[in-house]
């Protein structure tokens, strides 16, 4: 009991604590490729479900890899909105990569 009490009054403790209470104010970037994205990653977007994830996935495997972001505007339920939104979470295309 005696230990409890030295612990409790700051005995292991020199210095102040350190609180967490609040999430950091800045967020690591988070990019895709939108051309080798499966849908669990293509979901974690903003504004992105697994519904329209899998949209992505299904063109992507029906018409090859998309030629540039704005290509993404022929998947049904990504409207010019919808990708601005996501255009910072997306890397870019690089032309080689949209010849595959």
């Amino acid at each position: 009991a005696a230990i409890a009490a030295w612990a409790a009054a700051g005995g292991w403790f020199h210095g102040s604590l350190v609180h967490h209470d609040a999430p950091p104010s800045a967020t690591a970037p988070f990019t895709v490729n939108v051309n080798s994205a499966g849908v669990m990653e293509l979901s974690q977007l903003p504004g992105l479900g697994p519904a329209t994830a899998q949209r992505i996935v299904d063109h992507r495997r029906e018409h090859g890899p998309f030629a540039s972001l704005d290509a993404l505007l022929d998947v049904p339920g990504i409207g010019p909105r919808t990708l601005e939104d996501l255009r910072p979470h997306l890397r870019p295309i690089r032309s080689r990569e949209a010849e595959r």
